[in-house]
């Protein structure tokens, strides 16, 4: 869902990711390796470079953790990416309304978490939306669908067509041409799984980043929690609306500024809204904080999709959730949670609703 530049990234202090930024606040690195090893490695997987740093009591450990880390991310790509055509996802499409098909453990709880997200905004989260995005192609040439086109595709888009059976652990497509893909999820899902596998390595701290959705664990060496920065959606890259420290929780960000088209003015951009098959237009970004990988990348495009008001709403609905929605106008709103924990870029404008004039 959201691409990255590999020269965004670096090993100093402060490092840049897709939607995201991060870094460490200013410490003697040298120093704190003294104590503690960290080690940063980077591959292509899931679509995007990811990177995952681990920090442990020695080198080796570290290295083992981050190499354990990477291979994890490898298999769960193996099983969930429709870009794979042995994959279980794409033999689950290759299926769509003929048979039921079997999956792992890992895709029936990311699909069921998938269905629990599109529950909690309101239909704004769909996993089912590809047919839509496909006819659209905004992140290639891109083009703007015909009304007819969209409403040719709007029968696959259906949740309630998907049939998870648990008990046998299979997945049904009720209708043929439907495809499913948990790109939007998948990757917090991800980033989950590989925190268990390092922490059981070994790794004392560490960052997961796949792209734009990033897990932490712990501290860096030098004991200072890990600070991220949140991209401003209309300055250049790399510019950041606020920064926050995180530590033990993962972040996700929704932006319609990554994978957008500009026509008479417009931008059309890839996250639809699966009910008008629409760009949806009620936020320029989402950043949603929470406990759980999973649950920071459902909730980005869902809420994105949902709008800044009800967005916000959900937002303090739930607990260990915390979330910045800048909206269509450029007003940035932060949740109650989060407004003593992000300092903004420009602190000005701020009313008794954490609402920021951008």
């Amino acid at each position: 869902m959201k691409s990255l530049a590999t020269r965004r990234f670096g090993y100093g202090r402060f490092w840049l990711i897709g939607m995201l930024a991060f870094g460490i606040a200013a410490t003697s690195v040298g120093e704190a390796l003294a104590k503690d090893s960290l080690i940063k490695r980077s591959q292509y997987l899931m679509g995007t470079l990811v990177f995952v740093t681990g920090v442990a009591q020695d080198e080796e450990t570290a290295k083992t953790a981050v190499t354990q880390g990477l291979a994890e991310i490898r298999r769960i790509e193996q099983l969930m990416s429709t870009w794979i055509p042995t994959s279980e996802l794409s033999k689950v499409n290759a299926a769509a309304g003929k048979h039921s098909v079997p999956v792992s453990l890992e895709n029936m709880e990311v699909l069921k978490a998938s269905l629990r997200m599109a529950q909690l905004t309101e239909g704004g989260f769909n996993i089912a939306v590809g047919p839509a995005v496909t006819a659209w192609n905004v992140s290639q040439e891109g083009r703007i669908p015909s009304l007819a086109e969209l409403d040719a595709v709007r029968p696959f888009i259906a949740l309630d067509n998907v049939v998870l059976d648990e008990a046998a652990s299979t997945v049904f497509l009720n209708r043929a041409g439907m495809q499913i893909d948990v790109g939007g999820i998948g990757k917090g899902y991800a980033a989950d799984l590989v925190v268990e596998v390092m922490k059981k390595a070994g790794a004392t701290a560490g960052v997961v980043a796949l792209s734009g959705d990033i897990k932490t664990f712990g501290r860096m060496p030098d004991q200072e929690r890990f600070v991220f920065g949140i991209q401003h959606p209309r300055k250049e890259q790399g510019e950041v609306l606020g920064r926050i420290e995180l530590e033990n929780e993962a972040v996700s960000t929704a932006g319609d500024y990554q994978r957008f088209i500009m026509k008479d003015g417009i931008r059309y951009h890839h996250i639809l809204d699966p009910t008008t098959l629409q760009p949806a237009r009620g936020c320029q970004s989402v950043t949603i904080i929470a406990k759980d990988g999973v649950m920071a990348d459902g909730l980005d495009t869902g809420i994105f999709v949902m709008g800044s008001e009800k967005g916000m709403a959900l937002i303090e609905s739930l607990p260990d959730v915390e979330g910045v929605i800048v909206d269509q106008h450029g007003k940035i709103r932060v949740s109650s949670g989060l407004r003593s924990r992000l300092m903004l870029a420009s602190q000005s404008s701020e009313n008794k609703n954490g609402e920021h004039n951008n």
